[in-house]
């Protein structure tokens, strides 16, 4: 679970998972890189762990291309920005759908093309972790352009899982379940909400970004590197278990 001596560049790290994952990391050892396009603030965050800033709009090629060449020689990379419009599929507008495309996808892939292309031709191995979601694997209503970024990220998880694997390089997918963060916190005040979530889950409370650091660092590290090409979920098993008011006879 140590990452001294390894360089960790987290892509949307000023809040949310991102920020827990990158304290997480901070606190093994690594040389901790955060990116946002919140500078002021990831500077205030970088002095606190001892890491260092970097601007980063995803929505932006040239600034992708800045902050891959900035950070330049990385063994851990975290894909982690993203965002989300819940509403009916034929509501969406294109402005929208661009939107959710490139933060949730296009630009992760751009991210992980510069810097995944660098570990190859260094040749010393690395990681790299993206952050899916339920809907990698999972259908749900009106996240529709959501649920497709997420379905990609997983596939592109795969497929550089077994291109890369040559090279030493673990490519693998986290999937969280319903982790409040500030995307979300509205959704989940109605309490039909909270009934609902102990209704289907073996684990009836939500999840928090603190939920999901501990995995993110321990496929960063060593212990991982003989596993490659996964999705594993960090649902509280949602996906895997189903609960109901039966209680059997004494």
């Amino acid at each position: 679970m140590r990452l001294d001596g390894k360089t960790a560049l987290i892509a949307g790290a000023s809040r949310g998972i991102g920020l827990a994952i990158a304290r997480a990391m901070a606190d093994a050892g690594a040389n901790t890189l955060i990116a946002s396009r919140s500078i002021e603030k990831l500077k205030t965050l970088a002095a606190e762990l001892e890491g260092t800033a970097l601007e980063l709009d995803v929505t932006s090629r040239d600034s992708i291309r800045a902050c891959a060449e900035e950070a330049g020689e990385v063994d851990i990379l975290v894909n982690v920005a993203g965002t989300n419009i819940r509403k009916n599929f034929t509501d969406y507008t294109e402005a929208e759908y661009q939107t959710v495309m490139q933060t949730n996808l296009h630009g992760l892939v751009e991210l992980t093309r510069l810097v995944g292309g660098r570990m190859v031709e260094r040749g010393k191995g690395g990681k790299i972790i993206s952050i899916g979601s339920l809907m990698s694997s999972h259908g749900m209503p009106f996240a529709a352009v959501y649920a497709m970024t997420k379905g990609a990220i997983l596939q592109m998880t795969r497929a550089l899982a077994a291109e890369w694997g040559r090279h030493n390089i673990q490519v693998n997918c986290i999937s969280p379940g319903f982790i409040e963060t500030d995307l979300n916190r509205a959704m989940w005040q109605p309490q039909i909400m909270h009934d609902w979530l102990k209704g289907v889950q073996a684990n009836p409370r939500l999840g928090t970004p603190e939920d999901i650091a501990p995995l993110a660092v321990f496929l960063a590290g060593s212990g991982a590197d003989y596993i490659t090409g996964q999705n594993i979920a960090v649902d509280g098993g949602f996906t895997t278990t189903a609960v109901w008011p039966f209680e059997p006879q004494s």
